[in-house]
């Protein structure tokens, strides 16, 4: 049955308060409830009956009353009895209340309304309520084998050919150029991952040279020797390598010189960005500078007219302090992280987790060590990998066998 007829407009000062009406309405409720009908207009009339006495909608027009409006939509409700209009009154509360949130959408929505400049209180949701919102559930790691930062030492001969495809578990590697469309396509088999995270070798040209003969010399206070020279290191511009990616969220690391062309290359693929992550590590980078390196910059890009997929908490900001890579424990980084660019899996596992849910898949164009590849083992997502190195992909085949105990075969 649909009862109602039309919406009138009606004197408020002619509309009768239900005396019996249990629900109560804070302060806070009216100014929220004044600031949505300032921001979306009067959408939900209050309900009346013959009498002119309200059945529902009491803070609504509370909130009439002290925005200044002497006038309000209603809808005559005359088809009640008594005791029915009694009921209505309670069901018209209750029954709303015993609907839940899916927090996934939830999550997205606020976000992306947040992102769009939208005050979240003013739609009702307060800081404190949003910051439980948005807190992770995952607050424990899988532990490997190894330590999550090990790495094994590079082959003299790798076995690994350009082409070839490895399953690790759930993950796929493949040896091929993240800039050819045919081997992304191959690699990824028409999936399409929720986030890319990377960490491309921008324009850093890093010989390691230098550092090999200053630590035989004894100028600086370590004596690892660098592997080499890695592959394509002195480009800077990676926008094909970005256009490949199909999906909506991008965390790109980078050398801090270049972070202008970077972003610039984000933009051309469609990207708008969103924050710059700053990696604060708790010791210098060895350089021939002036000032040695002791951060690394990250942007945080979101596809044009997409959302975030925001899964993490509501208390994180722009720095993170993360140790940096050194397994003798110093304050000067160990020059052989075996891949140039080797971030600590927390650098990877971070947005992995903050921007993606269990189950759901990430991409790296530039795998390296394969850093992404155990910070996604770790948090339960599914890594899919490109690595133009042959010695790295044994690397990294070795790194996630010693990791999980398992073998991983080829595609």
């Amino acid at each position: 049955m649909i009862a109602c007829k039309k919406i009138e407009v009606v004197e408020i000062k002619k509309l009768r308060i239900n005396e019996r009406n249990a629900r109560l309405h804070s302060d806070d409720q009216i100014r929220q409830l004044m600031k949505s009908i300032e921001k979306f207009g009067f959408t939900v009339p209050i309900l009346i009956d013959e009498k002119k006495m309200v059945i529902a909608g009491h803070g609504r027009l509370e909130a009439l009353k002290r925005l200044g409006h002497r006038k309000a939509p209603a809808i005559l409700l005359n088809h009640l009895t008594e005791n029915e209009k009694r009921a209505y009154v309670l069901a018209d509360n209750q029954i709303p209340m015993l609907a839940d949130w899916d927090l996934t959408l939830l999550k997205e929505e606020l976000d992306f309304l947040n992102q769009e400049g939208f005050e979240l209180e003013d739609i009702g949701f307060g800081n404190e309520e949003v910051q439980n919102i948005f807190e992770t559930e995952e607050k424990e790691w899988k532990k490997g084998l190894t330590n999550e930062n090990d790495i094994p030492d590079p082959p003299s001969k790798p076995k690994t050919k350009l082409g070839d495809i490895y399953q690790l578990g759930s993950h796929r590697l493949m040896c091929g150029d993240a800039t050819n469309t045919g081997q992304v396509e191959k690699l990824l088999g028409g999936l399409k991952p929720v986030l890319m995270v990377t960490d491309p070798p921008y324009g850093v040209n890093y010989e390691p040279e230098w550092r090999n003969e200053a630590a035989e010399k004894g100028k600086i206070a370590y004596a690892a020797r660098a592997l080499g020279k890695v592959e394509n290191d002195d480009r800077v511009d990676w926008t094909e390598a970005i256009r490949l990616f199909d999906g909506d969220v991008a965390y790109v690391w980078h050398a801090g010189v270049y972070a202008a062309q970077v972003a610039d290359s984000l933009m051309r693929a469609g990207y708008e960005i969103r924050s710059q992550i700053i990696w604060a590590k708790q010791g210098l980078v060895i350089s021939r500078g002036h000032y040695h390196w002791q951060h690394e910059p990250c942007w945080y890009a979101v596809k044009k007219g997409k959302t975030g997929h925001w899964s993490g908490d509501r208390k994180q900001t722009t720095l993170w302090q993360i140790a940096n890579r050194n397994p003798r424990g110093g304050e000067i980084e160990d020059a052989n992280t075996d891949h140039r660019t080797q971030k600590p899996v927390e650098c990877m596992r971070r947005p992995i987790v903050n921007n993606t849910k269990r189950g759901e898949s990430v991409y790296d164009p530039f795998l390296g060590s394969g850093t992404s590849l155990i910070a996604a083992e770790s948090t339960g997502r599914v890594c899919y990998g490109m690595e133009i190195d042959p010695r790295y992909c044994d690397m990294i085949v070795k790194r996630w066998e010693d990791f999980v105990g398992k073998k991983a075969q080829y595609a």
